[in-house]
C-alpha cells in the first residue's frame, strides 16, 4: 500500500501568511490558464464551424482541452509542493514541466490554428 503524504496542517509550522497567499495566487492564474483553454476548445469547436478540415479544427479543440486538465492537475501538484516547502523552509523548485508542457501545446495549436486559416481560404 503506497505511504501517505502527511496533511499540509502537520508539515512544518505554519509560515508568514503573504508566503502561503502567494502560492495560492499563482494556483489561481495556473486555473485560470486552464479555463481559457477549455473556453478556446469550446469555442474552435462550435463557433467556427466553417473551418475547415474538420477534423483538424476538431483535434485542436481535443489537444486544447486536454492541455486544460493537465495544467489544471499539474497544478495542484505544484502549489502542494510548493507549500510543503514553504512549512518547511526549504528552497521552492525553480521551472518544471507544466511551463514546457504549455508553451509546447500552445505551439502546435497556433501552428494547427495557422494551417486552418490557410487551407480554409
Amino acid at each position: 500500500m503506497p505511504r501517505r503524504r502527511p496533511p499540509l496542517r502537520d508539515v512544518g509550522h505554519d509560515p508568514d501568511y503573504r508566503f502561503s497567499l502567494a502560492n495560492e495566487r499563482t494556483f489561481l492564474a495556473w486555473i485560470r490558464t486552464s479555463l481559457a483553454l477549455i473556453a478556446g476548445g469550446v469555442a474552435l469547436a462550435s463557433l467556427v464551424p466553417e473551418l475547415t478540415p474538420e477534423a483538424l479544427r476538431d483535434g485542436l479543440a481535443v489537444l486544447l482541452v486536454v492541455l486544460a486538465v493537465v495544467v489544471a492537475l499539474r497544478s495542484y501538484a505544484r502549489w502542494d509542493r510548493a507549500e510543503r516547502a514553504i512549512r518547511q523552509d526549504l528552497p521552492l523548485a525553480v521551472g518544471g514541466t507544466t511551463v514546457r508542457i504549455l508553451a509546447a501545446g500552445i505551439v502546435v495549436v497556433g501552428a494547427g490554428v495557422l494551417a486552418l486559416l490557410l487551407l480554409g481560404r
